[in-house]
C-alpha cells in the first residue's frame, strides 16, 4: 500500500536517485547534468510551511515525491505556487503521480495558495493527461525555450485556480 508523507531529510537519497532519473533519462526537467546530493539538500531546505515537499512510500522505500515551490520572487505571487512531481522510473503508470499531486493540491489549498502553475515539457503526455484530469487548463506554450537531447524543447503550462480560501 502506497503511504504519502511529509518528506524527511533521511528520503534525500532516494528523492535525488528519482530525480536524476529524469536528468539522464527525460525531458521532464531541463537539467542536463545529475544533481550530487549537497546540490539537493539546498533544494530540500526550500520546502516545508507554505512550500511542502511530500513523498510517497511503497514497502519501505521511496518510489516519488511532489513539491509546491515559488512560482516567482516578487512578492504579490506569494499565493501562485508551482508544482512537480516525479515517480521512479520502475513505478510509473500506477496511480502514483495521482495520489500524490492530489495530496499536494490538497496542501495547497489548505495553505491558502490561489493558482498552482505546472510547466509540463511537450512529449509528457502522461503528465499532460494527469494535469489535465485534476482539473488543470492550459494556458500557454513557450517554444523551445530548452534545448535538451539534441532537440529544442517547448514547455507547456497549465493553471489551477484553487477554491478560495480565508487565507488571503
Amino acid at each position: 500500500m502506497i503511504q504519502i508523507r511529509d518528506a524527511h531529510i533521511d528520503d534525500l537519497p532516494r528523492t535525488l536517485t528519482i530525480y536524476n532519473q529524469s536528468v539522464v533519462k527525460s525531458t521532464a526537467t531541463f537539467d542536463l547534468e545529475e544533481k550530487t546530493l549537497e546540490e539537493r539538500q539546498e533544494w530540500f531546505s526550500y520546502h516545508g510551511g507554505a512550500h511542502p515537499l511530500i513523498v510517497a512510500e511503497l514497502d519501505g522505500e521511496v518510489v516519488g515525491y511532489s513539491c509546491l515551490s515559488r512560482f516567482r520572487d516578487k512578492p504579490a505571487y506569494a499565493k501562485t505556487v508551482e508544482s512537480s512531481v516525479y515517480i521512479d522510473e520502475r513505478h510509473t503508470g500506477k496511480g502514483i503521480g495521482k495520489l500524490l499531486m492530489k495530496e499536494i493540491l490538497k496542501r495547497a489549498v489548505e495553505l491558502g495558495h490561489h493558482v498552482v502553475i505546472a510547466g509540463i515539457t511537450a512529449g509528457n503526455d502522461a503528465s499532460i493527461q494527469l494535469h489535465l484530469n485534476l482539473g488543470f487548463e492550459p494556458v500557454g506554450v513557450f517554444k523551445e525555450v530548452g534545448y535538451k537531447f539534441g532537440a529544442w524543447q517547448d514547455v507547456h503550462f497549465y493553471q489551477l485556480m484553487l477554491p478560495a480560501s480565508d487565507k488571503a
